[in-house]
């Protein structure tokens, strides 16, 4: 095995186990690149991202460029003389010049079965879905969105309680797991055309997404509440204000009288909704400008709601 120097580019969280796979590899990473910092929190103060953060810390060159599509940033990447671009979740978009910059091309660390959720969103995509499985592939990087050949894939199953975020750290550690195994000897390793008959695509979360409609099934809504926990938060207008809702279980079909949208009961264990098809049992609520908290604790604060 002959030591590569890998550029690494990457943003969120996400990115940042495989990151430091790399980083406990014998390979050497010569640069960083993610995203300018982003004005957030209630000051609106620029923050740095994770993967910027563990950068610094480990003394790399981090490089924020704005757009990969100018001549001196492609000029700056071309000096760096990678054997290979290792991408995760990075967030701009990979021109021509610059994927055929690394000897090796550059590798794409993609959070879905591919060519199954091609896209920004593949994860909440998944859940919404009502998928039973999912996984991450390995994919040789092409010009178009999530399209090139497969190096390798591992699976991962879709439990019934995953979230949006239990489902995000899962695939992010399988992630760096996968590349940690295979980052040696990836430039000899056979490769797979996707089949474009089988792709589907995972457009990016949309905040009027989170709204939920009581004329959906109640395992439809469900699986919205778990998808969008913990953006954009499912939420929906109930006992005279609008509440963000965290948690909630589809129960099985009951015989009712009640219109869709009614509260058939609300009581500790939770407040149960009729939908167009079976009850959501909502479990965890958000006031404005309040903090999540079980319905139990809602309800010994708002007792005149119990019923």
């Amino acid at each position: 095995m002959i030591p590569k120097r890998i550029i690494f580019a990457g943003t969120p969280q996400f990115a940042v186990p495989s990151l430091l796979a790399l980083l406990r590899s014998q390979h050497q990473i010569s640069a960083v690149y993610t995203q300018p910092d982003r004005k957030a929190g209630r000051g609106l103060q620029l923050q740095a991202s994770p993967v910027k953060l563990i950068a610094l810390e480990q003394g790399i060159p981090v490089y924020q460029p704005t757009t990969l599509k100018s001549a001196e940033t492609q000029a700056q990447l071309q000096a760096l003389q990678p054997d290979l671009m290792i991408v995760v979740a990075y967030g701009l978009l990979l021109p021509k010049p610059v994927l055929e910059t690394p000897r090796w091309g550059c590798i794409n660390v993609h959070a879905s079965l591919l060519p199954r959720w091609r896209g920004a969103a593949p994860i909440q995509r998944a859940l919404l879905a009502g998928d039973k499985v999912t996984g991450i592939t390995l994919m040789q990087m092409d010009i178009g969105l999530d399209t090139g050949a497969m190096i390798v894939q591992r699976t991962c199953e879709i439990q019934p309680d995953d979230t949006g975020q239990t489902l995000h750290d899962k695939l992010a550690n399988l992630g760096a797991q996968l590349l940690a195994e295979t980052l040696d000897e990836i430039e000899s390793l056979p490769v797979t055309s996707q089949d474009d008959r089988q792709a589907t695509y995972a457009k990016k979360l949309d905040k009027a997404e989170a709204q939920l409609d009581w004329q959906k099934p109640a395992v439809v809504l469900e699986r919205q509440v778990r998808a969008f926990n913990p953006w954009p938060i499912a939420q929906a207008p109930l006992l005279n204000q609008t509440l963000r809702i965290w948690e909630a279980q589809a129960l099985p079909v009951l015989p009712t009288t009640q219109p869709v949208g009614s509260i058939l009961a609300c009581q500790r264990q939770g407040i149960d909704i009729v939908t167009a098809e079976g009850i959501l049992r909502l479990l965890k609520i958000q006031k404005a400008g309040g903090k999540p908290i079980s319905v139990n604790d809602f309800l010994n604060g708002h007792p005149e709601y119990i019923r």
